[in-house]
């Protein structure tokens, strides 16, 4: 102890300030702040902030208390941080019917309020007059609260109060997904008051999920009704979202200051200690100044330039604010404190010197810390030219209490009176230190006996169900159920929680309820979910990618623990499935994929395991919290019945066998095979053929048998065959808009638009007569129903059986009763496709599956969630095929509203919509795994996807594109999910063989191949077939290209490198859309918003390898702006233009060399080539007017695409010098 002289004596100096500044403002009915003397308003999260000086001052007198009066200090000062706290949460309990209310909706006009009045806590504001959704104020109040729980102090007095904070935990715990208005109360930076995914949000309410989580509030003295619950998946989310948006802060904001309080004090939401480090020296770099941090860039709040008269800005006049930002001590009160959690004394002495130069003196001689400094009127033209220059006034309030709070904070730990752990008495500090392995702990346990004996064959010993007794296996969705009992309350009109979701963390615990002791299987084994889980090898892939997250992402006490049931349905062919053997054997033997594991059973377990008591489901409210919840008792008692019995099939045979003539009379063969829309064989992805056309059976893009004789004379008009590629697809019906070629390469190439409208129409005319003689051999209306079903019945086969319900759906409808009974009960068309689907999940026929899945209106359980994942972590995804039916998604979407858009996206096609949402749901796993496959895309285009792995099949196994997409419907999900990954991780590779249910993809390792090669997609067909045999090398740059193309791949930095581009021009002009210059003005270069529009602009070209080029001619572009060799670009550029000037330039350099181009388009000497030409089919079917060889070019070296663009930028842009020498790297 020291002597009370000096320490006694200096923290009464603090008492009297702390009081002065701070006690003096407390409302004394509800306890509130106000928020300054002529506002009444009590803000949220300013009050917070404003009490923890008072919480820490409380604290140091604890630790001197040897007088009595100091024991009393102490207790006066918990008292006032108790009484905000408390007046705080009863303010939030008025609205408690927002709370429950919000839970279903996630409404910004449901949420709870951001202010209230100080003097009566009621709201102050209507729901629609202020940006009232600020998660983060919520989540700041829910961390204080446990923190100050935690060191002592009872704030929560009653188990309808302990209800209440539990439904703001589910208030807060899909932060990950709900755009709010943030900390500074905006929403996008234009103020417009529109909501967006605010980093600094998420991270809050992590932070806050991971404090309440087994907190109890009744601190020492509570029992287990008073324990809060979270769901450890729910912040793992938040940490994931947050992890992929640092240090960016939302979409408009590409950084903000207001993180500090994430990455330190008093969230500590950030594990990743060199991302803590990345996100500190961004906000350094790029917002200190001398008076403090900006809040962002292009903050317009209270600068001369401001128009006080409206609140919202103008897009044009944020470019005006840049510079002259204000700059806010408060961030120097937050860096003081984040280097003395890191205990960095240098780097707080250099923030306290800094601040307190800038402090303002009251007349008494206490330092103030002021709200803001900003540069005056008159200085700002200096200001401008010389950034940081000027000297800059106060504006605002001084002192302003969240800044004074922190900074009195902040010197009771510099002179010694608080430790850093007192502050944090939930050890939340400690996040980003180094953990040790995980061991993950699997148990598989066997339905029955048979199977148990089949394992111990194999030397696996398992025991079953019935062996693990008393411990009881439920399936997952038993556990989601009883959690929507958590946080239910009779008095307050709450209802427990809405959600449905239990992740992998929650299911690797055991629970424990009354003398019962629970373990879950995990959610994706849950057979009754879609068919992917019906697929063994997809599961096992799953299981290890699982036990992998385990690995990374398990922070409780205990060990993760996995459990399995190996099922009836699992055998194949009444064995056990080998890869389930390897797997287990793998598991076994200590090690999978690189992660610890160890293979045992249930009751080996129990001491290692994290056991979580799920005592919330007694009756407390009754009275009677020693027992079951009535509704729970009887749940668990049926469920407990009939969780683990089999369902059974429909059969679809039996009953009278009709002749069997009949079969052959009216086959419906193909009937789903018309409902296809993928397209393969045109030569360009993305351009499809007309889709309008009189009937839908024809929206297949593969050329009906009937038009393949003309294949000689190239006039189909539904594949886009090489030599027609070029053109766009004229739209049917009404206007025959056919998009002009912009730049006529060569003279010869424009003719007029007349010629060729008569010419489509001429290829129009020839379809219409065969239309109605191919329908003819379809149809059976001439059939009675009857007969379809006798056949039906008699058939062996699944694809017929198929054949013959798609042709009852599109006839009858699926409610159709078919006269059939099974067990007295009718059965419609529905039943009978149930029946097929289970048969057909069964016998492993894939594409099968996929078809009657989605007749059957089937969606993927996760789709919302899968979609979710991907738009969080800042990737839009647009189904549909390009360029007339695709449709971007940029928000969450409820499950229905999905399953609806993809279905308008693919028409009737209903494998396809089908095989989008397995690929949504892939998509989805790899951006959780594995985020690096996605660096530089910004939107996820299915469509183009699923076009890229139909061409990449018929490309190694040399089949047309109806095999193809044949090929591609019938991969096992497993395969699939694998062929997805091969073409996002650009690997080279080769499809070696496709045997029925068995895809091998071998990857090529070639010398010449980079490692970071991008999958390419060359196309087997005409002379390329040819090219393609002698050397596959030869397709190389073009498939990259191509691929490149369909992933939306740009290269690093490219939107802010176009955005200096844009500066220095009037605009840019893509594909008929131009990006105009006054973007800039609006949006910073690493804004996420302004990536947004240039993307939009290139994915109007359908060609994705015409895409690429483009790309590289912005490239190009950029080069030229970052060597400032011209002050300005000029006009609109037309990027098109340059591409197409290189063609020209490559063509040239190809006659004088006698180049591969020779042989197509470098060779227009007589007249039969040139009206080829004009007619604009090019020989090597190249897209958009580019040469096939020039696609196929390396970038670099001297006949590379780099050259020509550079070429051409210097003959076509007015103001680059044509004289003179200029120094010229290209990398």
């Amino acid at each position: 102890m020291r002597s009370r002289s000096n320490s006694g004596v200096r923290l009464d100096y603090y008492q009297r300030i702390v009081h002065r500044l701070i006690l003096a403002h407390q409302e004394p009915v509800t306890g509130l702040f106000p928020a300054s003397n002529v506002n009444s308003h009590a803000w949220i999260r300013d009050n917070v902030y404003c009490i923890l000086a008072v919480w820490g001052l409380s604290m140091a007198y604890k630790k001197i208390a040897d007088q009595d009066e100091d024991r009393a200090k102490c207790y006066e000062l918990e008292q006032s941080c108790v009484k905000l706290m408390r007046g705080l949460l009863m303010a939030m309990m008025n609205q408690k019917d927002k709370v429950e209310k919000f839970k279903m909706t996630q409404s910004p006009y449901d949420s709870l309020h951001a202010k209230y009045s100080s003097k009566n806590g009621l709201p102050v504001v209507a729901d629609n007059e202020w940006g009232h959704l600020q998660i983060d104020a919520v989540s700041l109040y829910l961390l204080i609260l446990a923190q100050m729980t935690a060191s002592g102090l009872q704030i929560v007095f009653s188990l309808d109060e302990v209800s209440f904070i539990q439904n703001l935990v589910f208030y807060i715990e899909s932060a990950y997904s709900i755009p709010d208005y943030g900390i500074w109360e905006r929403g996008d930076k234009t103020n417009h008051g529109e909501p967006e995914l605010n980093a600094s949000s998420i991270g809050m309410a992590k932070a806050a999920l991971e404090a309440m989580n087994e907190l109890d509030l009744f601190g020492a003295r509570g029992g287990p009704a008073s324990v809060i619950h979270v769901l450890a998946d729910e912040a793992h989310k938040c940490q994931a979202v947050l992890q992929s948006m640092l240090p960016r802060e939302s979409n408009s904001k590409e950084l903000d200051s207001g993180l500090l309080c994430v990455i330190g004090f008093p969230a500590f939401a950030v594990d990743d200690a060199q991302l803590i480090h990345n996100t500190k020296d961004a906000i350094l770099s790029r917002l200190q100044g001398k008076y403090g941090c900006k809040r962002f860039l292009r903050d317009g709040y209270r600068t001369p330039k401001e128009d006080p008269s409206r609140l919202y800005y103008e897009r044009w006049e944020l470019r005006m604010f840049e510079n002259i930002e204000c700059e806010w001590p408060l961030f120097y009160c937050y860096l003081i404190l984040f280097h003395a959690f890191q205990n960095d004394k240098r780097s707080v002495q250099e923030y306290a010197d800094r601040l307190e130069k800038i402090m303002v003196r009251s007349e008494d001689g206490i330092l103030l810390v002021p709200e803001s400094y900003a540069v005056p009127q008159d200085l700002v033209g200096f200001e401008y030219q010389k950034p940081g220059s000027q000297a800059r006034e106060v504006v605002g309030r001084c002192p302003f209490l969240w800044g004074q709070s922190l900074f009195i904070l902040g010197r009771l730990l510099q002179e010694g009176f608080l430790a850093v752990g007192e502050l944090d008495p939930l050890n939340r500090r400690l996040g980003a230190q180094k953990k040790p392995d995980v061991v993950v702990q699997v148990v598989i346990i066997a339905e029955d006996n048979e199977i148990r004996d089949k394992l111990a064959e194999h030397d696996l010993h398992v025991q079953t169900i019935a062996e693990v007794a008393p411990i009881e296996v439920q399936p997952a969705r038993v556990l989601s159920h009883l959690y929507t009992y958590l946080g239910r309350n009779r008095k307050l009109g709450l209802s427990g929680r809405k959600s449905r979701d239990v992740g992998i963390l929650s299911t690797s615990k055991l629970y424990s309820l009354k003398d019962r002791i629970f373990a879950f299987t995990p959610q994706f084994v849950d057979l009754s979910r879609f068919y992917i889980a019906s697929d063994n090898e997809l599961m096992i892939d799953i299981l290890k990618g699982e036990i992998n997250f385990l690995k990374s992402a398990w922070d409780l006490l205990g060990r993760p623990l996995v459990t399995l049931v190996l099922k009836r349905i699992h055998l194949d062919q009444d064995k056990i499935p080998l890869a389930m053997i390897q797997t287990m054997r793998k598991l076994k033997s200590g090690y999978i994929n690189g992660t610890r594991v160890m293979l045992g059973s249930l009751k080996d377990f129990l001491n290692t395991s994290a056991i979580t008591d799920l005592s919330f489901l007694g009756s407390t409210e009754d009275g009677y919290p020693d027992r079951l919840h009535p509704d729970v008792q009887t749940y668990l008692d049926e469920h407990l019945l009939r969780s683990f019995s089999n369902r059974s099939t429909m059969n679809l045979r039996g009953g009278q066998l009709r002749p069997r003539h009949l079969r052959r009379r009216m086959s419906c063969k193909g009937a789903i095979k018309k409902t296809r829309s993928i397209n393969v064989d045109s030569d360009n992805l993305g351009m499809e053929g007309p889709s309008p056309l009189t009937e839908r059976r024809l929206s297949s893009v593969v050329p009906p048998p009937w038009l393949q004789a003309n294949k000689q004379g190239h006039v189909s008009v539904f594949a886009t065959t090489p030599e027609e590629g070029p053109t766009s697809p004229p739209q049917l019906g009404g206007e025959l808009g056919l998009r002009e070629n912009i730049y006529p390469v060569d003279p010869h190439h424009s003719r007029s638009a007349i010629d060729r409208r008569s010419e489509f129409v001429r290829q129009q005319e020839m379809p219409k007569i065969l239309i109605q003689r191919h329908r003819a051999e379809t149809n059976f209306a001439d059939t009675e129903v009857e007969e379809l079903i006798a056949m039906l019945r008699e058939t062996e086969s699944l694809e017929e059986q198929g054949d013959i319900l798609q042709y009852l759906v599109d006839t009858q409808g699926l409610d159709f009763n078919t006269g059939m009974l099974e067990e007295g009960r009718v059965v419609t068309v529905r039943d009978l496709l149930k029946g097929l689907y289970e048969k057909a999940c069964q016998q492993k026929l894939w594409g099968l599956v996929r078809h009657t899945a989605g007749m059957l209106g089937k969606r993927v359980e996760d789709l919302g969630k899968a979609v979710t994942d991907l738009l969080v972590r800042q990737k839009q995804v647009t189904v549909g095929m390009p360029p007339n039916n695709e449709h971007t998604i940029t928000a969450p979407l409820p499950e229905g509203e999905l399953r609806q858009l993809i279905h308008d996206a693919y028409g009737d096609d209903e494998s396809t919509a089908m095989l989008t949402q397995e690929l949504m749901v892939y998509l989805a796993m790899f951006i959780r795994t594995e985020p690096q496959l996605f660096h530089e895309m910004l939107r996820l285009r299915v469509g183009l996807i699923i076009q890229v792995m139909a061409k990449e099949l018929s490309r190694t196994l040399i089949c047309d594109g109806e095999a193809a997409s044949e090929h591609l419907l019938n991969l096992s999900p497993f395969e699939m999910k694998n062929l997805l990954y091969h073409i996002l991780s650009g690997k080279e590779f080769a499809v070696s063989s496709v045997a029925r249910g068995n895809l091998s993809i071998v990857s090529c390792k070639s010398s010449r191949v980079s490692k970071k090669s991008q999958i390419g997609l060359g196309d087997p067909e005409g002379e390329d077939a040819l090219i393609a045999t002698i050397d596959d090398r030869q397709g190389q740059w073009l498939r990259r290209r191509r691929l490149d193309g369909a992933l939306n791949r740009v290269p690093r930095d490219f939107y802010s490198r176009v955005w200096t581009v844009l500066e220095k021009c009037q605009g840019l002009a893509i594909e008929g859309r131009v990006l105009q210059q006054s973007l800039t003005q609006e949006m910073t270069p690493g804004e996420l918003k302004f990536a947004l529009e240039v993307e939009t602009a290139l994915n109007q070209i359908p060609q994705p390898e015409y895409r690429q080029l483009v790309v590289e001619a912005l490239m190009v572009l950029t080069l030229v702006t970052e060597h400032n060799m011209v002050p300005c670009l000029g006009d609109v550029i037309y990027v098109e233009h340059l591409v197409h000037k290189a063609n020209q330039l490559f063509l040239e350099d190809q006659r004088k060399v006698q180049g591969d181009a020779t042989l197509c388009c470098a060779k227009l000497k007589d007249g039969k080539e040139q009206q080829q030409a004009a007619s604009g089919m090019l020989l090597c079917g190249g897209a958009a007017y580019i040469c096939q060889h020039l696609y196929d070019s390396a970038p670099s070296g001297s006949y590379g695409t780099m050259t020509y663009m550079s070429r051409a930028v210097a003959l076509v842009l007015d103001c680059v010098p044509k004289h003179g020498e200029k120094e010229c790297a290209i990398s």
